[in-house]
């Protein structure tokens, strides 16, 4: 039997210099498009290893120095389609956020079990197609409302 995920997670927000928003569509959720995001590990002592992790899994993408924590995080009410992969008692996840800014628009290399496609979006777009609230929230700290 598989362990019960940890109910805290990571979400980057990626964006380009142009001012332009990395959005990923979820492969088991076709119609939820995110940020890069992800639980962190029961081991996982500090978010922002988490945050690399799931970025290098999800994009490809190495951070290196241009990942920024913002002094953002959320609790959530954890959505009844993936209730199941939390112990019983879980109904809530903490959520931190990252930033990533890239000079420009990159080709990314997803992880096929994770997502099906990908956008670079202007501000507006990606908040009109982020799926959670937690999301649109992050895209509006980190880059603005467009």
């Amino acid at each position: 039997m598989k362990p019960y995920k940890r109910p805290e997670s990571v979400l980057v927000v990626v964006y380009s210099r142009g001012g332009r928003v990395l959005l990923l569509r979820r492969a088991d959720h076709p119609e939820f498009w995110q940020s890069v995001t992800g639980s962190m590990k029961w081991e996982e002592s500090l978010p922002r290893r988490a945050a690399e992790r799931e970025l290098k899994e999800e994009t490809g993408l190495e951070p290196e120095a241009g990942l920024q924590e913002l002094d953002l995080t959320f609790r959530y009410e954890i959505l009844p389609q993936w209730r199941y992969r939390y112990a019983p008692e879980v109904t809530a996840n903490l959520e931190h956020v990252f930033v990533l800014e890239l000079p420009a628009e990159v080709d990314v290399t997803l992880n096929p079990a994770e997502h099906t496609d990908y956008a670079w979006l202007n501000v507006q777009e990606a908040l009109a197609k982020a799926t959670s609230w937690s999301n649109r929230d992050a895209i509006r700290q980190a880059v603005g409302s467009g």
